[in-house]
This record gives structure tokens, C-alpha cells and sequence, in this order.
């Protein structure tokens, strides 16, 4: 009996999957409400290829944010209670790439702290010339879900670097699911990794099925956090069904001729910045100028051990109040 053909995912191991299935596996029915019928009727779904006539941009911005926990701190408040913290860095950049020069450049950085935690009584904590405000956490704020609180400060400073860094018919992609970003004109969210499976089974062998450099049809997420979306494939030599394949995703209050001729745009666009294996463990998903930003605000976030040192010092074994 002849077992199932097997590939190896291009990725490096330790960044987890390209895809992540879900349990039953890939084929999995998501119960999130999809409206396949956008841009062709679901029955007649195919791969889409560039269209005549769509050029890519003169400028792309690509933007990224990256965070990183300098310290894990506990609170001793006055009537005996104890309150767990993060003491977190991240930051937030933009690369404008001028197509018609071939040039890419960062456009804009900035950095931020914070001290995050449930403490009603936790005040900032200063290390010399770094500040570590304090960010009020909901709940009992248990230790391990409060990294996923520095995501909102971090979205607003991409949000930030983004406005200041733009010009009227910029095309801005996010890496990432667009979230609160979805006001931003002409952008895309770009989602490298896949961890969930919208489609049935039908729809979902057309976007397995695409070859390089092209796209699925348009369709709708009907959930809160939903909008316009489409799958497209970079160029791939691995012939895994999930390689190189990313989903995009526009803003909900786009109209639906709008959110296509943006699919359009990005499948002209996207795939001169694809990476490459021997370059880049992510390849191709990680874009060219995404991991060199990303290179970049990572050294922009200072020495962990250094901060982790001046952190120690700076509460003498507890947060300062």
C-alpha cells in the first residue's frame, strides 16, 4: 500500500510551521462565516494570475514591530498581596521601498517601555535614562498572558511610525493581521504564518493549487475582526501545498471592486519581495525588507542583559512605588 507523499516544510523548525493545521488537518471547516461569492461565484473558483494593465506602485512601506521582555518582576503590596509584571521593550519601523530606483530605506523607528502589570499600586521604574511606564493590566493579570498586553502599545506606535512616514497613494502592508490598523487607506495586512482554515474543502484545493505568483479570489471573514481577504503563493520551488503561500487581508469598509483591484495590486507587487531559502530560514513568507527591519529594531531595543542588570538595581529586588 502506497503511504501519502511527504515534504519538508521549507521553514527552519525553530519559527514552528509555515501552516499550522488544525487537528483534523488542513481541511478542517473553520466555523467562522465566509462569503466565497465576492469576486467570482464560489463554484467557479479558480487560481487568478496578474491582470493586464495592473503595474506595481512606485512606492511601497512595509512596516513591522517586534517586542522583547527585559525582566519578569513581582510586586509586595501593603495588605500582602502579590502582583506578577513584565518589564517589556518593543518597537516599531517602516521601509520605504522606490521601486522605480530599487532603492529601500528606513523611513522611520521608534521605540517604547513599559512596565506591565496588574499592580494597582505599581509606579514607573526609571534605569538611568530608560523609562518603563507603567501599563495597567484587566483581570488578575497572570503572568503568562501578559506579553500579548504589550501588543495594543505596540500597534499604536506602527499606527504612529505609519502616518509620519506616508504620502497620498503609498501602498502600506502590515506584517500581520491589520487589527486596529484597518482605518489606514491602501493597506494590506500581510499573515505569513497560516493557523487557520477558512475554507471548505473545495475552495481550499484552488488555493492549494495556485502556482507562483498567483492568487485565490477575493472573499469575507463575517466575524468582528474580519474584512476582505485572498490567499496568494510566492515564488516557491517546494512543492508542499502550504509553500510560500500567505493571506492578505484589507479593510471591511473598502467596497468590494476596491479590495479586488488591491488584491490585484499586491500579487504585481508582493513577490519582489520574497526571500529566499539560503537567505532566510522563513523563506519565502519573510519578505526581503521585513527581516532587515526587523534586524534593525531589534538593535534599536538595547542590550537585554544590560537593561535586565539595570532593571535588578533600579527596584532592588522589587518594583519601585
Amino acid at each position: 500500500m502506497t503511504g501519502p507523499q511527504l515534504f519538508v516544510d521549507a521553514w527552519d523548525p525553530s519559527y514552528g510551521a509555515s501552516f499550522e493545521a488544525t487537528p483534523g488537518g488542513p481541511v478542517t471547516p473553520s466555523s467562522t462565516q465566509v462569503d466565497a461569492d465576492v469576486e467570482l461565484p464560489a463554484v467557479d473558483w479558480r487560481a487568478i494570475g496578474p491582470r493586464p494593465g495592473v503595474a506595481a506602485p512606485a512606492v511601497v512601506l512595509l512596516v513591522d514591530g517586534v517586542r522583547r521582555i527585559d525582566a519578569s518582576v513581582w510586586t509586595a503590596e501593603e495588605d500582602g498581596a502579590s502582583y506578577p509584571g513584565i518589564a517589556a521593550s518593543y518597537a516599531a519601523g517602516v521601509v520605504r521601498c522606490d521601486l522605480e530606483r530599487g532603492m529601500a530605506e528606513l523611513a522611520g523607528a521608534r521605540v517604547g517601555r513599559g512596565l506591565f502589570t496588574a499592580s494597582p499600586s505599581a509606579q514607573e521604574v526609571t534605569c538611568g535614562q530608560v523609562r518603563y511606564p507603567v501599563h495597567r493590566v484587566g483581570g488578575t493579570g497572570e503572568l503568562s498572558k501578559l506579553p500579548a498586553a504589550v501588543q495594543a502599545p505596540l500597534t499604536a506606535l506602527e499606527v504612529a511610525v505609519s502616518d509620519a512616514a506616508r504620502a497620498d497613494g503609498d501602498l502600506l502592508v502590515v506584517d500581520g493581521p491589520l487589527r486596529a490598523r484597518r482605518q489606514l487607506p491602501r493597506t494590506l495586512g500581510y499573515i505569513k504564518t497560516q493557523h487557520s482554515q477558512y475554507l471548505d474543502a473545495r475552495l481550499t484545493a484552488v488555493v492549494t493549487g495556485l502556482g507562483s505568483g498567483q492568487r485565490s479570489p477575493v472573499f469575507r471573514l463575517g466575524t468582528a475582526w474580519g474584512g476582505w481577504s485572498w490567499y496568494l503563493r510566492l515564488p516557491v520551488t517546494v512543492g508542499a501545498p502550504w509553500a510560500g503561500i500567505v493571506r492578505l487581508e484589507c479593510s471591511p469598509d473598502l467596497a468590494p471592486q476596491d479590495a479586488i483591484a488591491l488584491a490585484d495590486l499586491s500579487l504585481v507587487t508582493l513577490p519582489r519581495f520574497a526571500s529566499s531559502p539560503y537567505k532566510d530560514p522563513r523563506a519565502p513568507q519573510n519578505l526581503v525588507p521585513i527581516a532587515g527591519l526587523e534586524r534593525r529594531l531589534r538593535g534599536l531595543l538595547g542590550d537585554a542583559r544590560l537593561l535586565h542588570r539595570a532593571l535588578t538595581m533600579a527596584t532592588r529586588g522589587g518594583v519601585r512605588r
